[in-house]
């Protein structure tokens, strides 16, 4: 089965996670995606195979050399966003793409085009696979999967690579935020690993938000509104005006870089009672925490002006920057870089505006970095990947493998 192959099965799993379950894995068709995977390791002769009830996946390609190497890990995620139904996915291969409109769906005219989307032009030339304009494609993180076994077959099928042990692990409930949260690290039994989740060929990153989620409830009082002046609490205009409080500036859609922001995701309510949910991130701690610090100085503003209890606040940290666990082991950033040069690969090293499993895991003892597994557009109907950048992402997995093992 050929890299292409794989993905295009890969992404026949509906495996969509849901953060209202509390369970792990959060929907049983994840499991049903793991179950197959394991099949498909066991066929492949990989060894120290596990997969436990929570969806965690393990397993083995044992070392062909007999000095001691570092082991180490390649991680991809089962799962694919709630935001977009993952169910029949039917992808397309555009072959030599010439730069020009992709029409995805012509019933709904669903397009696909340089003009919104100026990245496809980078591609010129290449093979695309797209989706048909109903679903998202599952590129995030089947495509990292897929890269991972193929890059674990080409180097049984070449045992003139030396490598170390290695282990590869696939988890459920990234796009959620839990797929680090049962992890078993010791278990996993490496030295660092890499998380195979990233967008465009070079991506290299080893930083990312520091994350917080706040809910902030407001109670109303309701009174007949013919009889309601100097009675009524409007909760909707309280949650309203606790919203233009906030920096206009500073939200996702004006912001870019090293830029953090609030991001409100959420609002609902009536005149009794309104909620309005947020997502805080910045990479710089210290500024991480004035903005948790601000959500609250506003909360309590609300509650002098309308009175006690008004607004209530629920604010929990969701994760950290990772980069204060890799700065002290930055020979494993090199050795990525390396092999991407290695294999022709212009290495870029970025900042993730955005959370991944690896961040998780650095914090619980597993220096894990992200390396680019291709895919563009992510989450959406408009989610294409190039084919040439999954290949490159799996031989810059085989050149990290024998690269450790050189040294």
């Amino acid at each position: 089965m050929t890299l292409v192959d794989r993905f295009l099965k890969y992404v026949s799993f509906d495996t969509q996670s849901d953060e209202s379950t509390g369970l792990t894995p959060s929907t049983p068709k994840q499991m049903v995606f793991a179950e197959y995977l394991k099949t498909e390791l066991e066929s492949l002769g990989l060894e120290d195979i596990t997969l436990d009830e929570h969806g965690y996946l393990f397993a083995t390609l044992p070392a062909n050399i007999d000095k001691k190497v570092p082991t180490i890990g390649f991680i991809a995620h089962m799962d694919t966003s709630p935001d977009m139904t993952g169910k029949d996915v039917t992808p397309r291969i555009v072959k030599g793409y010439d730069g020009t409109d992709i029409v995805l769906c012509a019933e709904e005219n669903i397009i696909l085009s340089p003009a919104q989307f100026p990245e496809l032009l980078d591609h010129k030339g290449e093979d695309l696979i797209v989706t048909n304009g109903k679903t998202l494609l599952g590129a995030d993180d089947k495509a990292g999967i897929a890269e991972i076994v193929s890059a674990i077959v080409y180097l049984k099928e070449h045992p003139e690579i030396k490598h170390g042990k290695i282990r590869i692990g696939f988890n459920p409930d990234e796009e959620i935020g839990e797929g680090a949260h049962k992890f078993d690290v010791g278990k996993f039994g490496c030295e660092w690993a890499y998380t195979m989740d990233g967008g465009e060929v070079g991506e290299l990153e080893f930083e990312n938000f520091n994350a917080a989620a706040a809910k902030i409830t407001f109670k109303g009082r309701n009174v007949h509104p013919g009889y309601a002046k100097n009675k009524m609490i409007n909760s909707i205009r309280v949650a309203n005006q606790f919203i233009a409080m906030l920096p206009s500036m500073e939200t996702p859609e004006q912001t870019e870089g090293y830029e953090g922001f609030y991001h409100l995701i959420s609002i609902q309510g009536d005149v009794e009672q309104s909620t309005v949910s947020y997502i805080i991130r910045d990479h710089d701690r210290a500024k991480f925490e004035k903005r948790k610090e601000e959500i609250k100085r506003l909360v309590a503003e609300i509650n002098t002006e309308y009175g006690e209890g008004t607004a209530t606040l629920e604010l929990r940290d969701q994760y950290y920057n990772m980069r204060e666990k890799i700065e002290p082991v930055m020979h494993i950033i090199d050795t990525a870089f390396a092999a991407m040069e290695a294999v022709g690969v212009k290495p870029n090293v970025k900042p993730i505006r955005g959370g991944t499993d690896g961040a998780q895991l650095s914090f619980k003892g597993l220096p894990c970095p992200n390396i680019f597994a291709g895919g563009l557009n992510f989450h959406g109907r408009y989610e294409f990947v190039p084919i040439q950048n999954m290949e490159k992402a799996m031989n810059v997995i085989v050149k990290i493998a024998e690269l450790v093992a050189s040294k």
